[in-house]
């Protein structure tokens, strides 16, 4: 009896410090981090958002070719990525349904879009917006679409299905930040049978 109960002993005391070195806090939730569940209502209620959704469709515009001769060729419509685009004529999407596949299929582009406030308790923290868009994603905030050559992920195309993650800058409580997430159907050249929806999307505040 006193073999199994110093067993046990070891057994819960290994345990612990394995989650404590992996960040882990006992109840399940990482030590020092908190994710907002955006396909959640709790979790929109927390940053006063609301989902707005559009497909896009692809329309022929004049342009110029390399030679600056004139030339047909394409681009989207609308373009809803600028901090003040009015999307209040769109659908509204409710946040458990963010998973239901939309858009129209083959080559097919859509619109996301949400206001976040951030909750009290941002001080100091890092914050982060994460989602996941099937297939392909792009994530302009206030309007913006930063990025590098040889960048990976972050605003731009991280991979098929593959999570963008982008940091907001100079969190407080309070403060807000329009997220535009432009959606495409992948991979393109291969016309696919299936469509647009977004998987785990979420916030984290954790610390720097």
């Amino acid at each position: 009896m006193k073999y199994t109960n110093w067993f046990v002993v070891v057994v819960i005391a290994s345990s612990v410090a394995t989650a404590a070195a992996l960040g882990i806090a006992i109840g399940g939730e990482a030590s020092g981090k908190k994710k907002i569940d955006l396909r959640t209502e709790a979790g929109v209620k927390e940053i006063k958002g609301e989902w707005r959704y559009s497909n896009v469709k692809i329309v022929e515009v004049d342009h110029k070719d390399p030679d600056g001769k004139p030339c047909k060729t394409y681009n989207i419509e609308p373009k809803a990525f600028g901090a003040d685009f009015d999307d209040s004529k769109w659908e509204i999407v409710k946040p458990e349904t963010l998973g239901k596949r939309r858009s129209t299929g083959l080559v097919c582009f859509c619109w996301y879009r949400v206001k976040i406030t951030l909750p009290e308790g941002v001080e100091g923290k890092r914050v982060t917006f994460t989602t996941t868009v099937d297939d392909y994603g792009e994530v302009w905030v206030d309007g913006k679409l930063p990025r590098n050559p040889g960048q990976v992920g972050g605003s731009v195309v991280a991979g098929f299905n593959a999570p963008n993650r982008v940091e907001l800058a100079d969190p407080k409580p309070g403060k807000t930040y329009q997220i535009a997430i432009f959606g495409m159907n992948g991979p393109v050249s291969a016309a696919p049978l299936n469509y647009i929806f977004l998987g785990d999307t979420f916030l984290e505040i954790s610390d720097k």
